[in-house]
């Protein structure tokens, strides 16, 4: 077993080293390297590995197994050889503003609730956090707002590796009990806690968070966040999405929820007026079937409700078998069918045998869909 030096421990901000191949073998992910050294960080404590180039190869990804370091690539090394390793630095930055954003945030939520940081996860858009408590918004408005306030004050991160001793009287959060060799990262002011992960030099550098949600999760809550460019990547989204609500509702930028609020009442009054003159269409269309006998009827532009309701009105006053179909956008049909005292089921089910069908209900009454045009279902029930 080989043992890799971990420059990211001593510089973070290293983005180009040199290294020595010392072993090259072939796996199910492309290629396993081992390296006296390396930049890359590896997979672990809810953060994802580096990616980048390692003497012109891809580095796809990078873990810690069995006290070995190995970058899995999508080409082979030669062992011996010295090897320029290049971290992909847009990607090692956004995780280290996440990393450090997620450290300030679960330290002061432990420190204002006691509650801890029990599941962590780094996606590609968000983080999310599990809380072993319950959060509301309005807390988590207090806790995003104490966050920022600590980055902007700038303040110098601190890494350290306190003795036994030390350990013992340490006040810190971890997921477990330690001892030995451990990694202490300090934010002043916010969080002390053991870990092995990337994090920026100075609060400053994580520029800002946003906390975007908070749900009931398992016993406590999950919280959304985000910080750093990609706060500034969210807020280009929404104002652009503001922007292109604002053209379309007329109204200024700040003033596209009252705009909204106005539509929706708008919206309200006219849906009440359109289900006034359905109900009068309908009332008007049975009467018209009044003693009429298996009416089939054909009606345009009607949603699923009202075919219901039609058909259910018609069936009170004519004879017989009561069926009316409405067209979809894609051409289908949807139907409702009943008949008073009837048993519908063997007739629907070659209905919709024939027509390409589906659908159900009750033995006197069902609903549903097919696929055939008008010509094809009146010929059906022609022959029925």
């Amino acid at each position: 077993m080989y043992e890799t030096k971990k420059l990211y421990y001593e510089d973070v901000y290293k983005k180009e080293f040199t290294a020595k191949v010392l072993e090259c073998r072939e796996s199910k992910k492309g290629y396993e390297i081992i390296l006296n050294q390396t930049a890359f960080y590896p997979e672990g404590g809810g953060q994802p590995s580096d990616t980048g180039i390692l003497g012109g190869i891809n580095v796809k990804e990078v873990h810690e197994k069995d006290g070995e370091l190995i970058h899995y690539t999508d080409g082979p090394l030669e062992v011996g050889m010295d090897v320029i390793g290049k971290i992909n630095w847009g990607r090692r930055f956004d995780l280290m503003q996440q990393h450090s954003g997620e450290h300030i945030v679960s330290g002061l939520v432990h420190e204002a609730f006691g509650y801890d940081n029990v599941g962590f996860h780094m996606g590609s858009d968000v983080i999310t956090i599990d809380f072993s408590g319950m959060l509301d918004e309005e807390q988590m408005a207090e806790i995003e707002a104490k966050a920022n306030q600590i980055i902007w004050e700038n303040q110098k991160v601190e890494i350290f590796y306190p003795t036994e001793e030390e350990l013992k009287n340490l006040d810190y959060r971890s997921k477990k009990e330690l001892s030995g060799w451990v990694r202490i990262v300090r934010f002043p002011g916010a969080d002390t806690c053991a870990c092995c992960g990337t994090h920026v030099a100075r609060t400053g550098e994580i520029g800002m968070v946003k906390l975007l949600s908070v749900v009931k999760f398992r016993e406590g809550v999950r919280m959304e966040m985000l910080s750093g460019k990609r706060v500034l990547d969210y807020l280009n989204m929404v104002n652009e999405q503001n922007r292109q609500i604002s053209v379309k509702l007329s109204a200024k930028m700040d003033k596209t929820a009252s705009a909204v609020a106005r539509l929706q009442d708008e919206n309200f009054v006219l849906k009440g007026r359109v289900h006034a003159l359905e109900e009068e269409f309908i009332v008007g269309e049975a009467a018209k079937w009044k003693e009429k006998e298996n009416v089939l009827l054909f009606q345009e532009g009607m949603e699923a409700g009202s075919v219901q309701k039609l058909t259910d009105a018609i069936l009170q006053v004519c004879k017989g078998r009561c069926a009316v179909f409405s067209r979809n956008a894609d051409g289908s049909y949807k139907y409702a069918m009943g008949e008073k005292d009837g048993d519908l089921r063997q007739f629907t089910k070659e209905m919709n045998a024939v027509l390409n069908g589906r659908g159900g209900g009750k033995p006197f009454f069902v609903q549903g869909s097919v696929q055939a045009s008008e010509k094809e279902i009146r010929a059906f029930f022609e022959n029925k």
